[in-house]
């Protein structure tokens, strides 16, 4: 059997001929997305953080995406760019620079909008011996600079803010793409794991200066394989603070992770069912930490318990 292309066989100008064109249909996890741009960061981005993900080349594709820069004079003038699917702009222009993170936010979009065949919360996920932790926090917590901490001391990577909850068996389904970094946590994770790969920086956006981390290929290798829900860690970073621990009950769990799910009320019961399952199968802690070499260590801990 022939091995699948993968995105970084393809030739720099190849690259900007097929997303000038017919569209890169790209694999991320169970979805398919087919993109298209003539935006060279959107093209820089794929190239840097994209290399090891698998072209489909079956002609279907789950989302049709696209980032184009606006039309018209003001375009011109003060050059923007909008994303689109089936050529509907669901959000307002941003400055060209921000076109790959404009990507990277639309395609989050896509699935928390549309992957109704999952339980979609907005939280992290990382596996170790076939365990999955999941991290609902949110922005500000450190749950994204942990996630990419974790996944460079060994942990397997799932998604840095979608966590899609399989409805017929409960499992966790990967998605294996870049970690989102902001602010002072790009130079926290570089000084923590200089061996990172990272696409460009970009200052300025709403959510201030970003950059986008690569997932290692062992997580992207490894895409196909869900994880078995185990533990639910609500992190928050704190300066200074010693690593603290605070046990929560089933059901206060279950209702902070039911606000963050993006489409429970939508699922009605068969979203209540899942997700009672869920927090009956995990313990739930609160997590505070201010040193991430102590973080990996809890983790690491769990596991160790988890597996005698």
């Amino acid at each position: 059997m022939t091995p699948p292309q993968r995105l970084a066989q393809l030739t720099t100008t190849t690259l900007r001929q097929r997303l000038h064109g017919p569209g890169i249909p790209l694999v991320t996890g169970p979805f398919v997305f087919s993109i298209r741009s003539r935006e060279p960061e959107v093209a820089e981005g794929l190239r840097r953080l994209y290399g090891a993900h698998v072209i489909d080349e079956s002609g279907f594709a789950d989302f049709n995406v696209e980032v184009r820069r606006t039309p018209g004079l003001r375009g011109r003038l003060k050059p923007q760019v909008e994303f689109l699917l089936d050529g509907y702009t669901p959000f307002n222009p941003l400055p060209r620079p921000q076109a790959f993170a404009m990507l990277e936010w639309g395609m989050n979009w896509c699935i928390a909008s549309h992957a109704h065949q999952y339980l979609v919360i907005h939280a992290a996920v990382v596996e170790r011996e076939g365990l999955a932790a999941i991290l609902p926090a949110p922005p500000g917590s450190g749950k994204s600079t942990l996630t990419a901490a974790l996944i460079h001391r060994g942990w397997r990577l799932l998604s840095d803010e979608l966590a899609l909850v399989d409805l017929e068996t409960g499992s966790m389904v990967p998605l294996a793409r870049p970690v989102n970094l902001k602010n002072n946590s790009i130079e926290v994770l570089k000084g923590f794991a200089p061996e990172a790969q990272w696409g460009e920086e970009v200052p300025d956006t709403q959510k201030g200066r970003v950059a986008h981390v690569r997932v290692p290929d062992a997580s992207i290798a490894a895409v196909a394989i869900s994880a078995t829900p185990r533990w639910v860690v609500f992190p928050r970073w704190q300066a200074g603070s010693e690593l603290t621990l605070d046990a929560h009950a089933k059901a206060q769990a279950f209702i902070q992770l039911a606000d963050n799910a993006f489409n429970y009320s939508m699922l009605g019961e068969r979203g209540f069912t899942v997700l009672a399952d869920l927090i009956d199968r995990c313990d739930s802690v609160g997590f505070t930490y201010s040193r991430l070499d102590d973080a990996i260590a809890y983790f690491d801990g769990l596991v160790e318990d988890a597996t005698r």
